[in-house]
């Protein structure tokens, strides 16, 4: 059965799967950037939750997601071992949780603000979790589409650079648009948040229905039922163990989702306290845009050129730099609103270079893992990664909402005190320089894949390709 399925889909990589991976994380990012830009904002300013208690409910809502993460990816991996849907391994669960994610984001952005009191914080919470599980379902499927539909180096760069376009596009466009509703409607509205919400979500689906059709697996490794016992969630704990480029990609995840959480929690926060006009954040969307097209368009060929891993390593470190050294200039004097734009737009975009990038070196990861242990967990690898990524998102997205009530930040004052824009400016500026330096050091010290260990992966595949 498996050999017939790898013949049927043994064509070459075309630009309708590229654009159709890409389209994958553009729908889902449609939903999820809002979750990091604007949710805390909605909570605090339009459903009057106190800062203290959305922290723990953040903070309990990711331990959800990193019990569903692994979970979601073994279950993958055991399913397809057991039943070898001829339909692909990870495609059927695109087309089941698509729908389900429109859904449940639309309401999660509308059904809670006819409540009030507890029943509004139960509503919330079980809402919120049932966004998750769905777009858990959703996501861990269409990331490991990658090592599925990729058969070389070569694809799985230009995997991860369509990725990196969709990835871009499906934030680019919530953010601009929230903000402009958020201020027509009142910052305080529940209305602006809904509207928003359900027009991102629907686009979304469109993304995530045109990622089903466009895409297809070519390239699933054979996996007998026998061998599915075999397969255990246990599993991860050994991958930690031996493979330290997973390693450094777990480090590297939680570091890097950690900076990008404190900022997109409070970037709103950064303009609407310290410049005063929360449309600021659309203008920096737009000023940004071009930057990053360039970035897309060329880290391909100089990841080539300089290698994948040197690359992202260096964006890291000149990201890092560019952070620290605006938070010095912001303690010192006055930073124009567009100097800070472009400066800090410019940081994020090298530093986020590692995010739209990193996907061929997940792939990387996940051979090296089957040379080494003789088991194919596509899933429950991406599955454990995406966990790092989400613990880093549960520290940046609740630590940052904690330490907005810290540093003073009440929601009834037309202007806040010094001590609260000091502390925006540490939280927006400094904070992300500094785990954006970690996960730098997780390149630097912890990632081992040289020549030597390439040639032997090489080898390895193409001694598994030849017994197939």
């Amino acid at each position: 059965m498996f050999k017939k399925y790898s013949e049927k889909n043994a064509g070459g990589l075309t630009l309708k799967h590229k654009i159709g991976y890409g389209l994958g994380d553009a729908g889902g990012c449609m939903t999820f950037a809002i979750m990091g830009s604007t949710f805390a904002m909605y909570c605090t300013d339009a459903l009057k939750i106190d800062t203290v208690l959305l922290g723990i409910l953040l903070a309990v809502w990711n331990i959800w997601d990193f019990i569903n993460d692994p979970i979601m990816g073994a279950l993958l991996d055991k399913s397809f071992a057991k039943n070898h849907n001829p339909k692909g391994k990870f495609r059927p669960w695109l087309l089941r949780s698509a729908p389900l994610v429109c859904v449940s984001f639309t309401a999660l952005w509308s059904v809670p603000s006819f409540f009030e009191g507890v029943s509004l914080i139960f509503v919330l919470f079980g809402l919120k979790i049932l966004y998750e599980g769905c777009y858990t379902m959703f996501n861990i499927p269409m990331g490991s589409m990658l090592s599925a539909m990729a058969n070389d180096d070569r694809e799985r760069a230009s995997l991860s650079s369509a990725r990196g376009f969709g990835s871009a596009v499906g934030n680019m466009i919530p953010v601009m648009l929230m903000p402009m509703l958020i201020k027509a409607f009142g910052q305080t509205n529940p209305a602006g948040y809904a509207i928003g919400a359900s027009i991102c979500a629907v686009i979304g689906l469109g993304m995530c229905l045109a990622h089903y059709a466009l895409t297809e697996e070519r390239n699933i490794a054979e996996t007998s039922e026998e061998k599915a016992g075999n397969i255990k969630i246990t599993d991860i704990l050994n991958v930690f163990k031996v493979n330290r480029p997973f390693l450094a990609l777990c480090v590297h995840g939680l570091c890097i989702c950690t900076m990008q959480y404190v900022g997109n929690t409070l970037t709103n926060y950064m303009f609407s306290i310290v410049y005063d006009d929360l449309a600021l954040v659309t203008y920096g969307s737009v000023i940004s845009a071009p930057f990053m097209v360039v970035t897309l368009v060329f880290g391909p060929m100089l990841a080539k050129k300089f290698g994948l891993e040197k690359f992202i390593r260096w964006g890291l470190l000149v990201g890092s730099v560019m952070y620290i050294s605006l938070f010095a200039v912001h303690t010192i004097t006055f930073v124009n609103p567009y100097i800070h734009i472009i400066i800090s737009n410019v940081a994020m975009g090298l530093a986020c270079m590692s995010i739209y990038m990193q996907w061929g070196l997940v792939g990387e990861a996940i051979d090296y893992n089957e040379m080494i242990t003789g088991k194919r967990t596509e899933g429950s690898i991406y599955g454990t990664f995406n966990l790092s990524r989400r613990v880093g998102q549960t520290i940046g997205n609740s630590s940052a909402v904690i330490m907005l009530g810290w540093i003073g930040y009440d929601s009834e004052l037309a202007v806040q005190s010094v001590g609260t824009v000091f502390g925006i400016k540490v939280l927006c500026v400094l904070l992300p320089g500094i785990f954006v330096l970690g996960s730098w050091a997780a390149f630097r010290f912890l990632w081992n894949m040289n020549p030597e260990t390439r040639a032997k992966l090489a080898e390895f595949k193409l001694s598994k390709k030849a017994e197939q």
